[in-house]
């Protein structure tokens, strides 16, 4: 993993990441996007099921982490659909789109 890999998951995961973890994760799965997922995903999980989304005492405070787990949510689609771009994503841009040029030239006449 270089060091525009290692910002670009520190920038999407906090900087309390462990670099260690990020490293054998990356030799595991090979690029960016599939580590900030599973690191995402085991963080809602860790959420949802280990914390209760409300808790209240009356008149004393309350807390929620409803919004904490929609922003989580959030970020795995849109990083399910490529946003922000990694460096290490495969270039589409070099995929022909269909369109290319042909020259024509004349047969000569028999």
């Amino acid at each position: 993993m270089d060091a525009a890999v290692r910002a670009w998951l520190i920038s999407q995961l906090g900087t309390s990441t462990d670099l260690a973890d990020l490293d054998t994760r990356y030799t595991r799965l090979g690029a960016a996007r599939p580590v900030a997922l599973e690191i995402l995903r085991e963080r809602l999980a860790a959420l949802i099921h280990d914390q209760p989304s409300t808790l209240a005492v009356s008149g004393v405070v309350s807390l929620s982490y409803g919004e904490n787990i929609r922003a989580i949510e959030r970020q795995i689609t849109a990083l399910e659909n490529g946003e922000p771009p990694a460096p290490d994503d495969v270039d589409t841009d070099d995929v022909p789109d269909g369109l290319g040029v042909i020259q024509l030239v004349g047969r000569p006449r028999r």
